[in-house]
C-alpha cells in the first residue's frame, strides 16, 4: 500500500481527502483480513490510501502509542524548533517499539513526497495532517465532543510538524525509501 501511494500519491489530487467505493473498500479489506491476495495496483489509489487509513486505525493502541498521548501533544509546546525535534527524535527511540519507528519512517516518507508536489495534488502538510493524523494517534480513553475536537486540532499539528520536518526527524533517507517515483 506505501509503495503505491509513493508512486502515485503525488500526482493524486486529494489523496487521502477523497474515499474511493465504499463498496470496493468493504470487499478489499475482507479479502486482505482473510489474508487473500489482492492486486492493489488494479484499483484505485483512493481505495488503497482509505485501506492504508483503515490500517493505521486499527493499530492497537495507536502507531505514536495512546499511552503517550500526552506527551506528544505537549511536544508542540516546547522551546524552538530544533527542541521539537530533538524531543521527539527522544520519544521515537525511547518509548515506540521499533517496528512503530520503521512504520513510521516509511508512512512519512511518502507525506513528504506527496507534500513536495503539493502544487499538484492540492494535498500540503496542513491538509495531509488533517485527513492522517486521527489515525495515527487517538486518546485512550473517550470524552466529550469538544475536547476530542480539540485534540485531534493538537495532534493535526503534531503530524504537520512531522511532515515539515521528517527528513530532520527520520534522516534524508527517508526520501529515497522507495525509489524514484
Amino acid at each position: 500500500m506505501l509503495s503505491l501511494l509513493y508512486q502515485e500519491g503525488p500526482s493524486t489530487k486529494g489523496i487521502f481527502r477523497r474515499s474511493g467505493s465504499a463498496k470496493t473498500f468493504k470487499e478489499l479489506k475482507e479479502k486482505l483480513d482473510s489474508g487473500t491476495e489482492v492486486d492493489l495496483a488494479r484499483e484505485s489509489i483512493f481505495v488503497t490510501a482509505s485501506l492504508f487509513k483503515d490500517f493505521l486505525r486499527n493499530i492497537p493502541g495507536s502507531i505514536l502509542s495512546s499511552q503517550l498521548c500526552d506527551k506528544w501533544v505537549s511536544v508542540l509546546d516546547q522551546g524552538n524548533n530544533e527542541e521539537k525535534i530533538k524531543s521527539i527524535q527522544r520519544w521515537l527511540i525511547e518509548h515506540l517499539p521499533r517496528a512503530n519507528v520503521v512504520l513510521l519512517r516509511y508512512i512519512f516518507g511518502v507525506l513528504h513526497g506527496i507534500e513536495m508536489r503539493s502544487e499538484e495534488n492540492q494535498m500540503n502538510a496542513f491538509n495531509l495532517a488533517v485527513c492522517i493524523a486521527p489515525s495515527l494517534l487517538w486518546p485512550s480513553v473517550s470524552s466529550t465532543p469538544d475536547i476530542e475536537s480539540e485534540f485531534i486540532k493538537k495532534i493535526s499539528s503534531l503530524v504537520q510538524f512531522l511532515i515539515e520536518n521528517c527528513c530532520r526527524i527520520f534522516g534524508d533517507e527517508i526520501t529515497s525509501l522507495f525509489g524514484e517515483i
